[in-house]
């Protein structure tokens, strides 16, 4: 019987298949994942130990974990911090790097960032911070490492966000990489998408004026294990109430549209960009089918409910206590992903239906978190 643990090993061992080419590449040198104990940490982290315990144990890469920890530590890092090589440090990436810090890492991936609109909206400094101090840090590290010849790096990944793209225009929807954007840049979504949009332009001028190999990822609406459901993100909010057995309430008049990619599939994306991604490159990393509006996903995540568990709740609409909830939201959100399918082989695999399905899952194994 399916469980939240079954799914988490089905989806590991699946991404180390699809990723045997590019991990193989990363053997024998060492990572560093900076907010691996965030919602992308969880896939990012347990692949690879999944490939250096389970799947690959002759070609182990190394693995090193920074996090500022400030949510506590994850009941599934403190595991596997203590069963396999993962190194894991606390440590607030806006703040200069550790004087202890390896000088050797092979691959650096800064995934550290507050990313829930409902929390950078309350923590607009801290959100640039990591976004602009914490990645120049990194870059300066990667520009030392690759002048001393001893080390150089294979890869560095920084996230970005389709945040970028802002409200695109219709004409640009769905979205490829070589639009500019149409965003707010003093609105209360600003301090992420701006911040990312300059974190973009400091990768870009130091990979050209360095020759260093980074490259950017854009996600777009990444879902799935991990995603805590205290994120106040659309699809834990709703799990949230499904597993109350409570309506499941909107936030809104349900009519904004996107497209959703499991999380499973988007790490796979995300790896492949470390490792065979252009330099000063970026891609999107998404779905670009079915585009759906938010009354159409709570209808799709009632059924997998009903199935599941035997849910009868209904969808219900109200507006949220925050005021500025929907002020710069998008309207719609669907990517081109031509890019990352024609130059890093990504192929997502999983449909919205099944992966909803898995979400629920893991869910119902995850029904409490601490505040994300």
């Amino acid at each position: 019987m399916e469980n939240a643990n079954t799914i988490v090993q089905q989806d590991l061992a699946s991404m180390c298949r699809q990723l045997e080419t590019e991990l193989g590449a990363m053997g024998g040198r060492k990572l560093l994942i900076t907010g691996g104990a965030g919602f992308l940490g969880y896939y990012l982290v347990q692949v690879v130990d999944f490939w250096n315990r389970e799947f690959r144990p002759s070609e182990k890469i190394p693995l090193t974990v920074f996090d500022n920890l400030i949510r506590g530590l994850p009941e599934w890092l403190a595991q596997l911090e203590g069963q396999s090589a993962i190194r894991l440090i606390q440590h607030d990436i806006s703040r200069p790097l550790p004087d202890d810090m390896d000088d050797d890492f092979g691959f650096i991936i800064h995934a550290a960032s507050i990313a829930s609109p409902t929390f950078y909206r309350k923590h607009p400094i801290e959100t640039m911070d990591a976004n602009v101090n914490g990645l120049r840090h990194l870059l300066e590290y990667l520009k030392k490492q690759q002048a001393s010849g001893q080390y150089p790096p294979g890869g560095f990944l920084f996230y970005s966000s389709s945040e970028v793209y802002g409200d695109p225009t219709p004409d640009q929807i769905p979205t490829a990489e070589n639009y500019n954007g149409n965003v707010s840049f003093t609105g209360p979504r600003a301090c992420y998408d701006e911040s990312k949009r300059y974190g973009e332009t400091l990768c870009v001028n130091f990979a050209r004026q360095f020759d260093l190999p980074i490259k950017i990822a854009r996600p777009f609406n990444n879902y799935g294990p991990g995603l805590k459901i205290s994120d106040r993100r659309v699809i834990p909010d709703f799990a949230r109430n499904i597993l109350g057995n409570q309506d499941i309430v909107m936030l809104s008049d349900g009519k904004p549209t996107r497209t959703f990619c499991y999380v499973a599939d988007a790490v796979v994306g995300y790896y492949k960009i470390l490792v065979n991604g252009g330099k000063a490159e970026a891609y999107n990393i998404g779905t670009k089918t079915p585009e759906i509006s938010m009354a159409e996903l709570a209808r799709r995540m009632a059924d997998q409910a009903k199935q599941l568990f035997g849910y009868t709740g209904r969808v219900i609409t109200t507006t949220s206590d925050e005021k500025e909830y929907l002020v710069d939201n998008p309207n719609r959100r669907c990517p081109v992903i031509d890019k990352a399918v024609n130059e890093i082989g990504y192929c997502p695999q999983t449909d919205i239906d099944e992966g909803l399905r898995r979400s629920l899952l893991w869910y119902q194994g995850n029904p409490v978190a601490e505040e994300a």
